[in-house]
């Protein structure tokens, strides 16, 4: 989670808006989901735990490359950023989002939340 917060806060502190996207969990009936994310649209980020989380660049490289092509931000898992080489060729459309998070409005005031699962 805390990848997919830099490349989100870097996007947004440069004012881009983007389209973030990932796939369901089973539970959710196994789709895909998509939010639209907007500089001006507050966002919260809740880490389990009070240590900060090591970053790996492969996986921060590719989910900022994700971010910036013109599908959006997929959230891909970490083992894919390991196990494939960086090849800037590669279709988009080939990417499967992560089943490790979501993504919802806060029921009071209506900012968005992502949590780990």
């Amino acid at each position: 989670m805390a990848h997919l917060q830099i490349v989100i806060v870097q996007k947004l502190r440069r004012g881009e808006s983007f389209l973030l996207s990932w796939r369901n969990a089973a539970e959710a009936g196994n789709g895909r989901s998509s939010a639209w994310l907007h500089p001006a649209i507050p966002l919260y980020f809740k880490f389990s735990g009070g240590q900060p989380p090591s970053i790996n660049p492969l996986w921060l490289a590719q989910l900022t490359r994700s971010a910036n092509s013109s599908q959006g931000l997929v959230a891909t898992g970490e083992e894919r950023a390991m196990a494939e080489p960086e090849r800037p060729e590669r279709s988009e459309r080939s990417q499967r989002p992560d089943q490790k998070f979501t993504v919802r409005a806060a029921p009071a005031s209506q900012d968005t939340i992502a949590t780990d699962l």
